[in-house]
């Protein structure tokens, strides 16, 4: 129900992944009429696959997370999330409030033993592949202990996911060198040193794209900065080449001539490729999609849901962690 388009959106990519994933099954959680029109507006209706479950609330865009905690406990949302926690589904996905979405998850699921915090990882596009950046918003202070949190989980998940069986970690700074940053950063750097981590040092900001590493730490605060800059970034250039194109009739040809190299360029950067953030750290799997996505983008943050609950990552977290304590009180 949540996003900025709602049921629009989230109901018809809910049923082209069923489409494209023989082996999904989906529970719509959320207004029952609202959903049932749109389904009947796509000429589809409940199955054996897709299921309808009824929630007389929504928490808006502008909720604070405790109201929508405290106020509005048959959200969409929070039925959702409740799905997870009594085992009808192994994920939960929404569009709605981070904060709320956040909030609720950490209430209903709680975090793994070892995890102080959850953190929203995703990925991100690079030179070579793509790269996992984690946290992007969900703290914006953090210990050095909770970095080193991150590292681990960010590296699990890359490992579980995608196969990697030790995948590169760089601690996002202001430089390379060992005394810039602040004590928390250099602190963290310490222990990620003295971990059984992939770690690589330092990364800075002009580094994430590179495609050096798997995975990339940071605390919410520089997180989302760099995000929504980097967002911003790429609408700049948008924009810059459709006026640059449109300039002349000779700019309009040169636009003709290169569009195979536009649709490719735009291809492998498109951001709805690459929706799907996780909330990693809690004792369930929730996935945070964009809340302007769109049919596409919704139904990659359904199919990051589906890799990580055929991967187990939660469970292998929890024993990862667990290994980890046992080594470090031995």
């Amino acid at each position: 129900m949540g996003g900025d388009h709602g049921v629009s959106v989230t109901v018809p990519a809910a049923l082209q992944a069923l489409q494209d994933q023989p082996a999904l099954k989906l529970i719509l959680v959320g207004r029952r009429d609202i959903i049932e029109a749109e389904l009947q507006r796509l000429h589809a209706a409940e199955g054996e696959r897709l299921v309808i479950r009824h929630a007389s609330e929504v928490v808006n865009m502008d909720d604070p997370p405790a109201q929508a905690l405290r106020s509005k406990k048959d959200s969409s949302m929070r039925v959702a999330i409740n799905l997870v926690k009594e085992g009808g589904a192994q994920a939960a996905v929404s569009a709605g409030n981070t904060g709320a979405l956040m909030a609720t998850a950490r209430f209903v699921l709680k975090t793994l033993p070892g995890i102080d915090r959850p953190a929203i990882v995703t990925t991100l596009p690079t030179t070579r592949d793509h790269v996992h950046v984690l946290d992007l918003g969900a703290n914006v202070d953090c210990t050095p202990e909770q970095l080193l949190q991150f590292a681990v989980m960010g590296s699990i998940l890359v490992s579980a996911v995608e196969g990697k069986p030790k995948p590169r970690v760089g601690l996002l700074n202001i430089g390379e060198e060992d005394i810039k940053g602040n004590e928390a950063v250099k602190k963290a750097n310490e222990m990620l040193r003295a971990s059984s981590l992939n770690y690589c040092g330092f990364v800075e900001g002009d580094d994430i794209y590179t495609g050096d590493m798997d995975v990339i730490v940071c605390d919410g605060f520089v997180g989302n900065v760099m995000l929504k800059t980097s967002e911003g970034l790429a609408h700049m250039i948008a924009h810059y080449m459709k006026q640059e194109f449109r300039r002349n009739l000779l700019t309009r040809l040169a636009a003709l001539i290169a569009l195979p190299v536009l649709h490719a360029f735009k291809k492998r950067v498109d951001p709805r490729r690459y929706n799907g953030a996780t909330l990693v750290g809690l004792n369930g799997t929730v996935i945070k999609s964009h809340g302007g996505a769109d049919k596409m983008a919704f139904g990659h943050a359904i199919l990051e849901a589906l890799a990580e609950v055929r991967n187990n990552v939660p469970e292998r977290i929890g024993r990862e962690l667990a290994a980890l304590d046992t080594a470090a009180s031995a």
